[in-house]
């Protein structure tokens, strides 16, 4: 694959990931690995809310390109946390993206479906309008602005993602196998998107130097009772999985009720679409459930 544009030919990379113990980080982590040299930080690496010492730690690792996938993602405590929700997922974001700036650094940073409202009945693309209901979906979309004031930026909206550590799946093995009644939301519907394939696909946007905004997901629509069917179904457990409303659960956050992400913008610029989420699960399904 050609160099990011501004590389020389034969040029080491180097990355840094931010999160890194993370569920998407882990999967950064040893996806790029691969094309460059790469420093994994976590929590106790870097307080990304330091403004000033993260500027320090950046400059002294002189990275080409910082992945960020921090962030407060605790949708529902958000509701009265404001002000700490955007600090880390706005303030920090711009704090990053102008470390990266002066570094002439390469940006990536993660974003969610929490942005839309969810009232749309058919795919979203990049360019559709957003309206999050939730402080968490407007804090994400004022992380989105801030990332792309520096134009050598990439953010990425994905949703429901599932890789190494606690994750949906692995939650609903445990307590199917610990023979627990299960009842799962069955009015929301999005992409599930593995952490491994979302890594190989930004390898491949970060390769092609097409700064923006993008959606990168598996591919398949399903409810969260959809993919607890499916777990449990792969276990060859008889365990009935009842259906919730989101309106059963009383959470306190907004959830949107319909946010698949469509990969037209991805397809459409010669990148091959990521593999159905089933086929994904196929393959990973011991490592993510915690098997």
């Amino acid at each position: 694959m050609a160099e990011p544009p501004g590389r020389a030919r034969g040029h080491r990379d180097r990355f840094v990931v931010i999160g890194a113990t993370g569920q998407l980080g882990f999967d950064l982590v040893r996806t790029f690995a691969q094309p460059g040299d790469l420093v994994g930080l976590s929590s106790r690496d870097i307080d990304i809310l330091d403004a000033g010492r993260t500027r320090s730690t950046l400059a002294d690792l002189r990275p080409t390109c910082v992945l960020n996938t921090a962030a407060y993602n605790l949708v529902d405590r958000a509701e009265d946390d404001r002000q700490q929700a955007f600090a880390l997922n706005a303030d920090a974001v711009g704090t990053l993206a102008a470390a990266c700036q002066a570094l002439g650094a390469t940006f990536v940073h993660f974003s969610t479906d929490y942005v839309f409202d969810g009232s749309v009945t058919s795919p979203i693309r990049e360019w559709d309008a957003v309206g999050p209901k939730s402080v968490y979906g407007a804090s994400k979309l004022a992380g989105e602005r801030e990332a792309l004031a520096w134009m050598q930026s990439y953010v990425v909206r994905t949703s429901w993602v599932l890789g190494q550590g606690k994750n949906f799946v692995r939650a609903i093995r445990a307590r199917a196998e610990a023979g627990g009644a299960l009842a799962v939301v069955d009015d929301q519907r999005g992409r599930p998107t593995l952490a491994i394939d979302l890594a190989g696909a930004l390898v491949r946007l970060w390769r092609s130097g097409r700064y923006g905004l993008w959606h990168i997901t598996n591919t398949g629509e399903a409810t969260w009772h959809d993919v607890a069917v499916d777990v449990v179904r792969r276990l060859g457990l008889a365990v009935e999985v009842g259906r919730l409303s989101t309106a059963d659960l009383g959470r306190p956050a907004p959830q949107p009720g319909y946010s698949v992400l469509d990969d037209h913008l991805w397809k459409a610029s010669g990148f091959p679409p990521l593999r159905s989420w089933r086929a994904g699960l196929d393959e990973r399904f011991e490592e993510i459930s915690g098997g």
